[in-house]
């Protein structure tokens, strides 16, 4: 019965490890895509698709962050708008989320909007979990990615970029 079980859970692992090249050292990312239903990340330049990532999200994703602690990510367009090589997380881009519309969301249930919603690699110290960490969806919100993936859209994401984030 064992060896049975075996041989899919070893097919979702390889699934949830495969990669797709790294980005030629000339790109400049200027949009990204998020689809949360198929975990994926897709980058642009002038209108052509650079790469596809495989992500994990908030520990509940469906649906648009609507408070601080729902364990959601966003959906909706927003920007990259800040870099921070030193997180918690090895590396993350900033997401410019809460806009006026999830400030008003929040408000009217009477509770904090949040913030901190990023693209981010693995916890300090467990970047040795590489891409199995897509297996589950673990963060409060953000998008996660390896390390290796956040180095590479760290470098290659200017400030100000467009992210539209949909379900």
């Amino acid at each position: 019965m064992t060896r049975y079980l075996l041989l899919p859970i070893t097919l979702i692992f390889f699934a949830a490890c495969k990669g797709n090249g790294k980005l030629p050292d000339t790109a400049r990312i200027d949009s990204m895509v998020v689809y949360k239903s198929k975990r994926t990340l897709l980058v642009y330049e002038n209108n052509q698709l650079l790469k596809t990532y495989k992500i994990a999200l908030g520990e509940n994703p469906i649906g648009h962050k609507q408070y601080e602690g729902d364990r959601r990510t966003p959906e909706g367009l927003y920007r990259i708008f800040d870099k921070n090589p030193n997180s918690t997380c090895h590396k993350n881009l900033g997401i410019s989320y809460p806009n006026d519309a999830d400030k008003e969301t929040a408000r009217q249930l009477g509770k904090p909007p949040g913030g901190d919603i990023k693209i981010h690699g693995l916890p300090n110290g467990q970047g040795y979990i590489g891409k199995a960490h897509r297996l589950k969806d673990w963060t409060y919100g953000c998008i996660a990615v390896t390390d290796e993936e956040v180095d590479e859209l760290y470098e290659h994401t200017p400030l100000g970029t467009p992210i539209n984030i949909l379900q």
